[in-house]
């Protein structure tokens, strides 16, 4: 029997994979950048507050805002200053830095024109253009280390930002750096080319996805997705080379993880839900998805996420159905 075929890397133009800044590491290390960075009025300041961003809406979408130094806030004790990197047109370079908040946004925009909003990454992501979808991600992920990564796990001693926002230091030296969580996320194909799709408890009703889950130590992404299959939803992966296939990886920075996204070919369907991470889990046929989206019995995952392409890749291409916000 001719194994079914599986989507072919890769997945082009990810929202929120698409990095066009330099991040220019050397620059972190000197302990005055940050400082004659805030002196430039050619730097651009991002700021975010509770993981939301000023954006506003133009003629081509929605755009951060992007400010130098003399029109935004001075940055408060509590906020985090981070460097960003470098975006270089030609021989023009303008750097970026961030200013993270945990404090809500504030209710007036400080002056700004043009329909200012505070949005979060998971509402504009897939709208905004490459770079500013890269500071946005940046700048989020390292705001969301920063906010779990106070005190030292060694002694419990406050930890101290440096190199530029990109390190937190102990009184005596030792540096701790910023961590990503590495997650595989799979469309799992069956031998007659249906797709497994499954429900968590805590998502609202008729919201399904592809399963994922995060690697363990000591194993790597294709043995992760062949025990995550059968962990939660009870099917066994080939054994193959060409059953677990790479098709593209995303930043998510909800807190902290790197979605690595693979194609899976099936060699079981029963279906044994784990009823913890997945409640709810069935295989759809192409005629039977576009029917459940029509009526609202499913709910896709956003556009923004590597989880709707994974779907989009087996569907063949774009889902018939408006995006909604993931809610």
């Amino acid at each position: 029997m001719t194994p079914v075929p599986l989507p072919s890397p890769p997945l082009r133009d990810l929202a929120l994979s698409r990095q066009h800044l330099d991040r220019a590491g050397a620059h972190r290390t000197s302990p005055s950048h940050l400082a004659d960075l805030w002196d430039s009025p050619d730097t651009r300041v991002l700021r975010l507050h509770a993981g939301r961003a000023p954006v506003v809406t133009t003629p081509e979408g929605p755009r951060l805002v992007l400010r130098s130094p003399a029109e935004v806030p001075v940055p408060g004790p509590e906020d985090l200053q981070l460097y960003l990197g470098v975006d270089r047109d030609g021989d023009r370079e303008v750097h970026h830095v961030a200013v993270v908040s945990a404090d809500a946004e504030p209710e007036a925009t400080d002056g700004a024109a043009g329909g200012e909003e505070w949005r979060g990454l998971r509402e504009v992501g897939q709208e905004l253009p490459a770079l500013d979808a890269g500071l946005f991600t940046e700048a989020l992920a390292m705001g969301n280390w920063h906010a779990v990564t106070r005190f030292s796990p060694r002694t419990g001693a406050p930890l101290t930002a440096t190199t530029s926002g990109w390190v937190k230091t102990e009184p005596d030296g030792r540096e701790h750096f910023p961590r990503t969580d590495a997650a595989v996320i799979m469309a799992i194909v069956s031998p007659d080319d249906r797709l497994l799709l499954g429900h968590q408890p805590i998502w609202p009703a008729n919201r399904y996805s592809v399963l994922a889950g995060f690697v363990e130590p000591g194993e790597c992404f294709e043995d992760t997705v062949r025990r995550e299959a059968f962990e939660e939803a009870g099917i066994t992966i080939g054994a193959g080379l060409d059953d677990v296939r790479y098709l593209g990886s995303q930043p998510w920075p909800f807190p902290a993880s790197l979605m690595v996204g693979f194609a899976a070919r099936a060699v079981t369907t029963d279906i044994r839900v784990d009823g913890d991470e997945i409640a709810l889990a069935r295989w759809f046929t192409r005629e039977e998805l576009a029917e459940e989206l029509r009526t609202g019995g499913v709910l896709p995952p956003p556009g923004v996420s590597i989880a709707r392409r994974l779907i989009e890749a087996w569907y063949g291409g774009p889902l018939p159905v408006d995006d909604r916000p993931w809610g």
